[in-house]
């Protein structure tokens, strides 16, 4: 299949179609070019397959629709993409559907338990990615999430869905795609042990093997890597295996924390000037003269912008809580958003392909 856009890395940065993205912008003395700006977007195909939850997800004017969802996450792309952002974050197992959640009863994964992949969950990923194609967007794929990995049913089937999905891409010749092997795989919560940070380098060395020189790409593969918890630094195994570094800014509450730590990432031994990304942070002020967005920025990180509804809010609130309202429907999402435009040069007026 014939794409129109393709991710690649060149020291530090980031490039679309072989040029850094936000060519020659700046802002307030820092380079944005080369940046990922992104939103963790995670729910993107999120459905319920246990029929005792799945009430809890419906629509303020009806019941809850997975092609609904999937629909008017599409419709909102090019806007978001209008006010500069060129990342999103989408997880084959979504993220918590309550923002942050103690249990996690609901079924929402693209994966059988044996490893083999749903079609409904594909057909809705593929409408995203190929919208994401037409637009110039980068989506960072996550395959495993510790609420619901559990939905595997051993080692052997986490193995054969990296190998699946690995390869679903592939054969849809998709160049444009990062991997997100596993979302914070520091904390204890994952049940398969080849997910969590000491061993999940196995499954990226999976990714890396069975796509060389089967992308269209600079490097020929995919590019992989995956995250830690908030405040985390990765470890050397991690720096070491990984295409470009995540890292999370939730529960930071100081913006010199958020950029110690890229400091502390770029001084580790196995860091080789790979491009640090924030792609989940809950920390908003955009209207003060320093936050966590332009922290990052500050010290050559891209960020990541995550809002989910909270307590006592409305359905405009937050892109994470289901159902998501995907447009920029809040006083918090119009901060980011405006901030985005502002730093990257983007006239969010401007909606043509």
């Amino acid at each position: 299949m014939k794409r129109k856009t393709t991710v690649s890395i060149e020291g530090p940065s980031f490039l679309i179609n072989g040029q850094p993205t936000y060519p020659g912008r700046w802002y307030q003395g820092f380079k944005v070019e080369g940046l990922l700006f992104n939103a963790r977007m995670v729910q993107g195909i999120f459905d319920d397959l246990n029929p005792e939850t799945r009430s809890r997800w419906n629509y303020p004017d009806g019941p809850w629709d997975a092609t609904r969802n999937t629909e008017e996450f599409v419709a909102a792309m090019p806007v978001w993409r209008a006010y500069g952002l060129l990342g999103f974050t989408i997880n084959l197992q979504g993220g918590s559907p309550e923002g942050y959640s103690r249990h996690q009863p609901w079924h929402n994964s693209a994966f059988e338990a044996d490893g083999q992949l749903r079609g409904d969950y594909l057909a809705r990923l593929e409408r995203i990615l190929d919208t994401a194609d037409e637009w110039g967007m980068v989506p960072i794929l996550g395959f495993f999430y510790f609420g619901q990995d559990w939905r595997l049913s051993n080692e052997q089937a986490v193995i054969r869905a990296t190998e699946n999905v690995t390869d679903w891409l592939l054969e849809k010749s998709y160049s444009h795609v990062l991997i997100e092997i596993g979302n914070e795989v520091d904390l204890p919560y994952y049940r398969h042990e080849i997910i969590r940070a000491p061993r999940c380098h196995e499954l990226m060395e999976i990714v890396k093997t069975r796509s060389t020189g089967k992308v269209k790409s600079p490097v020929g593969r995919l590019l992989v890597s995956t995250s830690m918890q908030g405040g985390a630094i990765p470890p050397n195994n991690m720096v070491a295996a990984v295409d470009f570094i995540l890292l999370h800014g939730n529960h930071v509450s100081e913006t010199a924390r958020i950029r110690e730590m890229v400091d502390q990432c770029r001084q580790l031994s196995g860091y080789r000037d790979q491009p640090i990304l924030f792609n989940e942070d809950d920390h908003f002020d955009f209207d003060r003269e320093d936050n966590h967005m332009l922290a990052a920025l500050s010290r050559y990180a891209s960020w990541g912008y995550f809002d989910y509804r909270m307590p006592g809010e409305g359905y405009p609130e937050g892109f994470q809580s289901v159902p998501v309202d995907w447009t920029i429907s809040s006083h918090r999402k119009r901060g980011f958003f405006n901030l985005l435009a502002k730093v990257t040069g983007s006239n969010p007026q401007i909606l043509s392909r």
